[in-house]
């Protein structure tokens, strides 16, 4: 599977039944060679133009099953994080 393609897919949250959006990026593990979790914009107003870099970084392990046109997973508290938070914690 490519990377583009799970840009395609929208991401559902089992456990509200809620459409996170779709995949932006990938955070990788280069060390295991492996996907450590997935990112999806946050839901913003106005179609994006006030996101202020927020997204939500979801945990390989918290992805339930990929489909053709979906990629489920299971969060409990689907908060957003904001880019400029996580560039600071990997100072």
């Amino acid at each position: 599977m490519k990377i583009s393609d799970f840009q395609t897919k929208d991401v559902i949250n089992i456990v509200d039944g809620k459409k996170l959006g779709q995949i932006s990026d990938l955070e990788l593990d280069l060390r295991q060679g492996r996907i450590d979790s997935i990112v999806v914009p946050a839901a913003t107003r106005f179609f994006g133009m006030l996101g202020g870099g927020n997204e939500v970084v979801i945990p390989w392990r918290n992805i339930v099953k990929i489909g053709a046109d979906v990629v489920l997973v299971r969060l409990d508290d689907a908060k957003p994080h904001r880019a400029e938070d996580n560039e600071a914690a990997n100072r």
